[in-house]
């Protein structure tokens, strides 16, 4: 008798905390990666010497910045915002050159993005290790000799970042990171070393090249981008997921889209989904005559196709007969 009712203590123990497993598995919230936008970076201080090295006014900012994003792509930590989404907002937004590095700014731009922070950066030596004047120095410049050449003394090259994680509510730097690469062989020329390289073309940088990547200049680009994308990993940890709560109202309706009375000033952005709901009945107070609670019945899912400050034109996930008045609000995060 004893061991029966041992048994069934065994049993009812097991199954017991295979319930609680079960419910915790279910019922544990899973969190969302923390989203970030990567800004092209600041150059001003290389500006004349990247010039004079590729005989053209490169974006070594651009070419910094996408190269940065790959390695947190890669990584996984984080969730990136698309360049091409990016590129529209701040086109709209006038952003300028002057503005990558300034974080008031940058933070501004964040919100319209629907990001927990940004990322900026500068690009503080992109030259040589010869420490006279003129060649190559702090600033990174290379005198007058131009298309990556120095007198004929070998050199190696170097390249040093400092990227701010940004706080898109405050402003406030959250963590910074930087990065310094050198390159293992010398050269006469920067731009020596990769056999296949022909230059970039019409301005635009493609740091991740395995063509570029072989020059002497590519390869400290490339070191010092990977120590970069280190220390703003580690810095995941200083940002706070935002929790945005979006409501609004349909203001129209037209043939499959529709157009909301909320946009990015709310905190809507592109690929956001919205469920439009209807209220059937208004629960009052029977004393004060004072709405308790709203009941609503669920019409069907929105998803944000494009958005300004104030509206938002989305197209139909699930659902029909969308009217002037109907209440959204957010589905997802």
């Amino acid at each position: 008798m004893m061991r029966k009712v041992l048994f069934a203590a065994a049993v009812l123990g097991l199954l017991a905390t295979t319930w609680l497993s079960s419910a915790t598995a279910q019922t544990a919230p899973t969190l969302r990666k923390k989203r970030v936008a990567v800004f092209d970076f600041d150059y001003a201080t290389v500006h004349s010497g990247v010039a004079a090295m590729f005989g053209q006014d490169v974006d070594v900012g651009k070419g910094i910045s996408d190269l940065l994003v790959k390695y947190l792509v890669k990584d996984g930590s984080y969730s990136v915002i698309e360049r091409k989404a990016m590129d529209k907002i701040l086109a709209e937004q006038n952003f300028s050159n002057s503005d990558r590095a300034n974080p008031n700014s940058a933070a501004k731009l964040g919100k319209l993005l629907g990001v927990d922070a940004i990322i900026v950066g500068s690009i503080t030596q992109f030259g040589n290790d010869t420490k006279k004047t003129g060649l190559g120095g702090a600033g990174g410049g290379l005198g007058g000799y131009g298309l990556g050449g120095f007198s004929h003394k070998k050199s190696k090259a170097i390249v040093a970042l400092d990227a701010r994680i940004v706080d898109i509510d405050t402003g406030e730097i959250l963590a910074v990171a930087d990065g310094k690469g050198e390159s293992s062989r010398e050269s006469t020329s920067l731009l020596g070393g990769g056999g296949n390289w022909h230059g970039f073309g019409a301005g635009a940088a493609d740091f991740s090249s395995s063509d570029f990547q072989n020059t002497i200049i590519g390869e400290a680009v490339k070191l010092a981008v990977e120590q970069m994308s280190t220390g703003v990993i580690a810095g995941k940890e200083k940002l706070v997921a935002r929790t945005v709560v979006v409501e609004g109202l349909v203001a129209a309706v037209d043939g499959g889209q529709v157009v909301l009375n909320v946009g990015a000033k709310a905190g809507v952005k592109v690929g956001d989904q919205l469920s439009v709901e209807r209220v059937s009945k208004e629960i009052k107070d029977p004393a004060t005559g004072k709405v308790l609670r709203r009941l609503s019945t669920s019409i069907g899912i929105v998803k944000v196709t494009d958005v300004d400050d104030i509206s938002s034109v989305c197209s139909v996930v699930s659902g029909a007969g969308f009217k002037t008045g109907d209440a959204v609000k957010t589905k997802t995060e």
